[in-house]
């Protein structure tokens, strides 16, 4: 299907796995730390005490200018280390992070980061990405891309301010990147030169 998607995401971030996986597994908290993707999380149904089966509605967006609505379920969590999400709505699919502690090569006792992956497998039905995906895969690809880069730095960013040392070296540390307020006004610019110069064209072929 031209609607079907496959994405391996994978980063590798300063912390622990238990530290990345508290923050994963916390989706409401994603609009503060991961402004630029998630504009607004709220709960469905709380699920069990430990959070299984949790269900929440997420407005998301990229760096395009379109908006999904879509829900998430919480299938398997098993932490530190995996995390199962189940999506409906605007997509349908699952997703898989995981997350393990990276030994430092110098000593094997001490801990050299977390090589967090995102496994994303879903077919989009919002009929944008439906209809279009067969001409505008490569570019729906590259608005995932962007979106899982900005979680990569928003994620840095939370992950140092919850180490910084001292509150006045937490105030340094700059605030997540915002969604992008652009994209609209560059499409807008691509689609005119795009028609233009088929006019042109056309013109020319009729002379």
């Amino acid at each position: 299907m031209t609607n079907h998607y496959h994405f391996i995401t994978r980063w590798r971030v300063e912390g622990t796995a238990d530290q990345v996986y508290a923050l994963i597994s916390r989706p409401e908290d994603f609009p503060r730390w991961w402004p630029s993707v998630y504009l607004r999380v709220d709960e469905i149904a709380p699920g069990q005490e430990s959070g299984l089966g949790r269900r929440v509605r997420l407005h998301t967006k990229g760096w395009l200018p379109y908006k999904l609505l879509w829900e998430s379920c919480s299938r398997e969590m098993a932490r530190p280390h995996r995390l199962v999400l189940e999506a409906s709505g605007d997509f349908n699919g699952r997703g898989i992070w995981t997350f393990e502690d990276i030994e430092s090569p110098a000593n094997g006792a001490a801990k050299g980061g977390v090589m967090v992956t995102f496994d994303w497998e879903l077919t989009a039905d919002k009929p944008l990405l439906r209809y279009l995906s067969f001409l505008m895969k490569p570019v729906f690809r590259a608005n995932h891309r962007w979106a899982m880069a900005r979680g990569e730095e928003s994620l840095k960013l939370e992950l140092a301010r919850r180490h910084a040392s001292s509150p006045t070296a937490r105030r340094q540390i700059p605030a997540p990147p915002g969604p992008n307020r652009t994209s609209g006004w560059w499409m807008g610019l691509g689609a005119g030169a795009l028609i233009a110069a088929f006019a042109l064209a056309v013109r020319m072929a009729l002379r």
